[in-house]
């Protein structure tokens, strides 16, 4: 019978097939000709001591034992022209996940997407980066997959409790993703790959009867009697349904603005707020690996570090090795930064958002515009950046130790970051208490990640769209949106999500409420 292996060995033996069969002779006391098959279920780094671990998990097969290559089809979805429809607004990953779920379950799912097709976005990117150009429907947050397939394709979530993330994940595989996302512990695709697997999962949606409209925004809900009856788009059309998945993600503004107009109930949510940093990715190497190079078996490191500073959290968030930063404005006269990297994170450079917990406190100068407070108040600091870095898509930048010591950096390196940085003193960018309380941190930083504080770390600002400053409130059970019928308020542009796989894993619950609404 195939033997189930927990073991720690090192960087080199768990990249050699080979060492690492001969490794597991002597664990297990037989001949390295005996071992058929050694597959590994699951693998992660232990950086904790300066001799580095790899930790895996495997199942060995002996000769005589059967191996079996798994193999990950797709659900058999039916043919769903004739259906019952459902709008999803959103073609993010709440939105694309809830539409192959309505599929499996027998129901028509018609995507409405402001933005372009996942290759068509690709201009408007080139547009924002070259020429600071914004395209409010087309650019890194809005178009085909979401956020999440130009700013990095990260599939790691701490939302276990939520929903089944094994199923998210294996459907990507079968889509087209590397099976290694099932094994790695912070399992990652890519920015390069994950758009042909998207274009995938649309295509499926379209060849079982749905329908995906791109270019398509969203002006109005229709609403009687306190239900949905349709949406209708920027060219005036209707599209009629009683049944609508709210996936918008977490920068629709308009809609959020729509929704109060219409006085459909929303709330401010807290959300968090700082700035991108980066560093080169050598130097986070050596922090956390604890030598001067590497080696070609370890990846380039990532970090993740959580501090209390002045009773606020302020810690990493998306962090990018050897990636890149990026332009998501989804509007011109402000700028906003975010960070990915490729499947192969081979950039000279990593960057992480480092923000701190935002409070509902904090936007009572904001109070007259009720629950769109933190959106408000959001939006000036991003407007306030673009206007201190040159009224372009370039951002403010200052070298780390200069910010902490409120200095201005005489000059600032070229950064990852295409559109470019102009010098600026930080604390111009954000009220007093988020500077104070960003200067204080990063030294604490540099106190855990020795090396760390240092002037060769650039600071770009700001990273200020970690989560919606909105929540659209659902009933806990059956997650219709508490005042309107046929609503479901889904992802993270809802409140309910903060990644990839917790946005699609929240699709997928709101397409079986309607299912289960439906045959009630």
């Amino acid at each position: 019978m195939p033997k189930e292996l927990l073991l720690q060995v090192s960087p080199e033996i768990a990249a050699n097939t080979a060492l690492l069969q001969e490794h597991l002779s002597k664990q297990i006391k037989v001949g390295v000709n005996d071992i058929q098959h050694i597959a590994i279920v699951k693998r992660s780094i232990d950086a904790r001591q300066k001799a580095i671990k790899v930790n895996l998990k495997v199942v060995i097969y002996l000769q005589g034992e059967t191996f079996q290559e798994s193999s990950i089809a797709l659900p058999d979805y039916p043919n769903v022209t004739n259906k019952q429809e459902v709008i999803v607004i959103g073609a993010g990953p709440a939105g694309l996940f809830a539409a192959l779920q309505l599929i499996e379950l027998g129901l028509k799912p018609i995507v409405v997407e402001r933005g372009k097709d996942v290759r068509g976005r690709r201009r408007d990117l080139k547009a924002i980066n070259r020429d600071h150009i914004v395209n409010e429907d087309s650019n890194y947050c809005f178009g085909e997959g979401g956020a999440g397939t130009y700013s990095d394709g990260k599939l790691y979530t701490r939302s276990k409790k939520r929903g089944d993330v094994t199923r998210i994940l294996e459907l990507l595989v079968a889509f087209g993703a590397t099976p290694d996302i099932l094994v790695e512990a912070h399992p990652h695709i890519g920015t390069n790959k994950l758009p042909q697997i998207i274009q995938d999962i649309r295509e499926k949606i379209i060849e079982c009867g749905g329908q995906v409209l791109f270019e398509t925004r969203v002006t109005d809900i229709l609403i009687k009697n306190n239900e949905v009856q349709g949406v209708v788009t920027q060219n005036g059309d209707t599209i009629s349904a009683n049944k609508m998945i709210l996936a918008t993600g977490h920068s629709a503004r308009d809609i959020f603005e729509m929704l109060d107009r219409k006085k459909v109930l929303i709330e401010a949510k807290p959300f968090a707020l700082g700035v991108r940093t980066e560093h080169p990715q050598s130097l986070i190497d050596s922090i956390q690996y604890s030598c001067d190079y590497r080696g070609e078996h370890l990846p380039p490191a990532p970090y993740s570090i959580v501090k209390q500073v002045g009773g606020r959290g302020m810690y990493s968030f998306c962090m990018c090795p050897g990636g890149v930063i990026a332009p998501c404005a989804t509007s011109p006269g402000e700028v906003v930064t975010n960070g990915w990297s490729p499947s192969k994170r081979d950039q000279a450079t990593a960057n992480s958002g480092i923000v701190i917990e935002l409070k509902l406190e904090d936007f009572k100068p904001f109070a007259k515009f009720g629950a769109l407070a933190g959106m408000e108040f959001q939006k000036s600091i991003e407007q306030k950046a673009w206007h201190l870095a040159g009224q372009t898509q370039r951002v403010p930048a200052q070298r780390m130790i200069d910010f902490t010591q409120n200095k201005v950096s005489a000059s600032i390196p070229p950064t990852s970051y295409v559109p470019g940085t102009t010098s600026v003193e930080m604390g111009q960018v954000f009220p007093g208490f988020l500077s104070q309380i960003l200067r204080e941190g990063f030294t604490e930083f540099g106190k855990s990640m020795k090396g760390y504080l240092t002037n060769d770390a650039i600071l770009h600002a700001p990273e200020s769209r970690t989560s919606s400053p909105v929540r659209i409130p659902r009933d806990g059970i059956s997650l219709e949106h508490l005042q309107i019928k046929g609503l479901y308020p889904c992802g993270e542009g809802a409140g309910y999500a903060g990644g990839i796989i917790s946005a699609a894993i929240d699709g997928e619950k709101c397409a079986l409420k309607i299912a289960e609404s439906l045959h009630q």
